[in-house]
């Protein structure tokens, strides 16, 4: 079983959320509204939102006939559960198999789209790829993944943010926990990372951030 884990469809309540009532930054994505554009039709597709529980997102996606699914990895991924110690003093290592065993777990292209949001750039490495893999075969066949990344202008103290979606093409950044930014993925590490997609396509955003939707 996951951290944090809600599921909803048709007319379902959203769960409230503590801190919800912080401050928000408008955004226009140009990736996020190609991404909506994707799942326009027909009603009824299974949507995975990977960031941390968002009662506007939850709205968003019923409203357009779909179910919302909701995994908050950052907060799995960072759990004191999943900490091994090292063998050198004060180092961890992340418990890589007992993630994958309790987290994430849905049935084989299960999944019409995904929203990964920057969940990559703050990931503990050992599980940046294990991740992708089990997002590959848990989404359909040409079903859509959208995600950012930042670049090397965002420096290392980026903050992190949790995405409310607003409009078809606008998002609102909210300050979440303070996770820490692990790396910065260039392109071309990027296109490795993802290479069993079918597609991939790059969108400059705002705020040193780019914007990449991929089709499965």
């Amino acid at each position: 079983m996951g951290f944090f884990r809600n599921i909803f469809g048709g007319s379902s309540e959203a769960t409230s959320v503590a801190g919800e009532s912080a401050p928000r930054i408008p955004r226009r994505s140009t990736g996020f509204h190609q991404f909506t554009r994707t799942i326009l039709r027909p009603d009824g597709q299974k949507i995975l939102d990977l960031g941390f529980t968002s009662s506007s997102n939850i709205t968003f996606i019923t409203g357009l006939g779909h179910r919302a699914y909701n995994e908050d990895v950052l907060a799995e991924a960072n759990s004191s559960r999943l900490v091994i110690p090292g063998a050198e003093a004060g180092s961890t290592i992340v418990d890589v198999e007992r993630f994958l065993a309790e987290d994430m777990q849905y049935e084989p292209e299960w999944f019409d789209a995904v929203l990964m949001w920057d969940v990559c750039d703050y990931l503990p490495e050992a599980l940046v790829k294990p991740v992708v893999e089990r997002i590959y075969s848990i989404t359909k066949p040409g079903g859509a993944l959208l995600a950012f990344f930042h670049t090397r202008d965002a420096g290392a103290e980026a903050p992190y943010y949790r995405y409310h979606i607003k409009t078809e093409d606008t998002l609102e950044l909210q300050l979440g926990p303070h996770f820490q930014l692990q790396r910065v993925f260039q392109n071309r590490h990027v296109e490795n990372l993802f290479h069993d997609y079918s597609s991939i396509k790059f969108f400059l955003g705002k705020e040193n951030i780019r914007e990449v939707l991929l089709v499965r």
